[in-house]
């Protein structure tokens, strides 16, 4: 499969830089008045989807690209919101510190558990995540506590087990990247993940790309979710949905976990 990422944005965009992008050199234009405006965007697409929503920064499209060439989901759900900086926060870059303390909270993958999202299906918040733990790996399943690090690497991996009340108790890897001005994670289901009995998506059927880039007084959050579901009628349709009302719970659980980040920096 082909580069997905259409090419104007990386014309437009050019390289990553060291310094913090604005939101101008991230959206195109009409992206960046919308989210102003609606303070979110999202897209739900099925059958071949290509990225619309994804920022134009080299790190994040490389990501995406290769996700999407090595999965060809059935469904991709996007989602874009901004998150406005502290007063007091450092400008027009975060700091080390900042980025090392919004690394750390996004790695806190047990404060996952309890959280609530809003059910379509039954028109109610329901509990996403029952519980969500870090372990040593997918085979031998020791809980460990959340790591923490003094300084982001480059790149890693951890895994978690997490118990979704829908879609059952599953393993999950997460594959994370840094750079200077974006923190990376990748997840994918090492097993499969189904409704009650039902298989809906296979091990290694799911992938999810989240990105957080520093963009001067604002952090932009990408939120990319795709799956290759089980061929059953309606099945795409049910996931995508579940998706795309999950998401929004995980971006309020980030705005908490930046929020702590920031309110233990700045005085």
């Amino acid at each position: 499969m082909k580069t997905l990422v259409p090419l104007v944005g990386l014309l437009l965009i050019g390289g990553a830089s060291v310094d913090a992008l604005s939101l101008d050199a991230l959206l195109l234009q009409e992206q960046r008045l919308s989210l102003l405006e609606a303070g979110a965007l999202r897209e739900v697409q099925f059958k071949r989807p290509t990225p619309l929503l994804i920022p134009g920064h080299t790190l994040v499209q490389k990501l995406m690209n290769d996700t999407l060439e090595a999965l060809e989901p059935g469904l991709l759900v996007e989602s874009l919101q901004l998150y406005k900086k502290p007063r007091g926060a450092a400008f027009p870059q975060w700091s080390r510190a900042e980025r090392r303390a919004l690394f750390n909270e996004i790695l806190a993958l047990s404060t996952l558990a309890g959280l609530r999202y809003f059910s379509t299906s039954r028109n109610a918040m329901r509990i996403f995540y029952e519980t969500s733990q870090v372990i040593d790996g997918p085979d031998t399943q020791k809980p460990l506590p959340d790591p923490v690090y003094d300084v982001p690497p480059a790149q890693g991996i951890l895994y978690a087990r997490q118990k979704d009340l829908t879609f059952g108790d599953t393993i999950y890897q997460y594959e994370y990247h840094t750079s200077e001005d974006a923190l990376l994670l990748v997840q994918q289901n090492l097993t499969p993940l189904t409704v009650g009995i039902i298989p809906a998506v296979g091990k290694h059927k799911l992938r999810s790309v989240v990105a957080i880039i520093d963009a001067e007084a604002f952090l932009l959050i990408y939120v990319a979710s795709m799956a290759k579901a089980v061929s059953l009628p309606g099945m795409n349709q049910r996931v995508g949905q579940s998706f795309a009302t999950r998401t929004d719970a995980l971006m309020s659980w980030f705005t908490e976990r930046a929020d702590r980040a920031f309110k233990g920096l700045i005085p």
